[in-house]
């Protein structure tokens, strides 16, 4: 009876399973749950509310690309985003243009192309000549408007100095001296011809080399007068151009700047006028390894060697 007991509760529990099987069998398959973990938390959804992945990596990272840009800075260190954003960025390469590099000074810029510091800042509308940038593209040549107004006053100032009462010429007469044709090339023969004079009577001790010695060194005593090479206006007088020392630039004419550097003291002040052979400076050991005058020449803003526009010493 037993066994008979147990056959039964057996085919009864056989019978169970298999209506539960045939009861999964046909039970339809539903969304499967997907974990979503955010912030530290999980929840259950349905697989149909989730995106594929392909484009939710897409708007994912779409979203994280305009946040990140929204929020941070411009590389100022990229040349290319700093010269979209500099004052004259539009004239980078042209003649009378040139693009700051590091380690400039505006007094160096003006010095190399032959100009003043405070017009190359007047030009550009440089308030403070210590604050210019690399890759600052600044004009180192007068503006047009400027070049062409300062091209009658020479004619000008030559027709005030002659007499009130003159003779007009007879009617075969040459073309007038004074004609717009020969003033223009008056003044070029004027400057191209500036005569010069020794800054300095002492021994030169080193000579020019356009790679290594810009100009000409003088031997001398601490104190010992520098003069001027020529007439001319200071243009520049201050310490502020690394390895020159206490330095004085003289501008003479449109083509022609002189400089005299290392000196103990400076005479004379910015934009004073000058005669040849004034005293402008003593000489002394500023930025230098000994007492000496350093003098240059510079056609252009180009260094030239000064011993081939001097006179011979006596």
């Amino acid at each position: 009876m037993a066994l008979l007991k147990n056959r039964q509760s057996l085919a009864v529990l056989c019978v169970v399973a298999a209506g539960l099987l045939a009861a999964c069998g046909s039970r339809p398959r539903g969304p499967i749950p997907v974990e979503d973990r955010v912030a530290g938390t999980s929840s259950s959804r349905p697989a149909k509310n989730v995106q594929p992945q392909g484009a939710s990596a897409s708007k994912s990272s779409a979203a994280t690309s305009n946040a990140a840009t929204s929020s941070a800075p411009v590389a100022t260190s990229s040349p290319i985003s700093m010269g979209a954003s500099l004052p004259g960025a539009e004239n980078a390469g042209k003649p009378g243009y040139y693009s700051v590099r590091a380690g400039d000074t505006l007094t160096k810029i003006a010095l190399d192309h032959g100009q003043s510091w405070r017009d190359v800042a007047r030009w550009n509308g440089i308030d403070n000549p210590n604050l210019i940038e690399v890759d600052q593209v600044l004009r180192v040549a007068p503006p047009a408007q400027e070049t062409a107004s300062s091209r009658p006053s020479k004619p000008v100032v030559a027709q005030s100095q002659m007499p009130a009462t003159v003779t007009p010429p007879p009617a075969n007469a040459s073309v007038p001296a004074t004609s717009p044709a020969s003033t223009s090339s008056q003044a070029n023969v004027s400057d191209e011809s500036l005569a010069f004079a020794w800054p300095h009577p002492g021994p030169v001790l080193a000579g020019f080399d356009e790679a290594k010695n810009k100009g000409l060194d003088f031997a001398g005593k601490a104190g010992d007068p520098v003069l001027a090479a020529a007439d001319g206006k200071v243009v520049y007088a201050g310490s502020g151009l690394r390895g020159y020392g206490n330095l004085v630039i003289l501008k003479h004419n449109n083509t022609y700047l002189t400089a005299y550097a290392h000196n103990q003291t400076l005479l004379v002040k910015e934009d004073q006028a000058v005669t040849k052979g004034q005293r402008i400076a003593e000489m002394g050991n500023s930025d230098a390894d000994r007492v000496k005058l350093h003098f240059e020449i510079r056609r252009q803003g180009k260094p030239v060697d000064p011993a081939k526009l001097l006179p011979a010493r006596p």
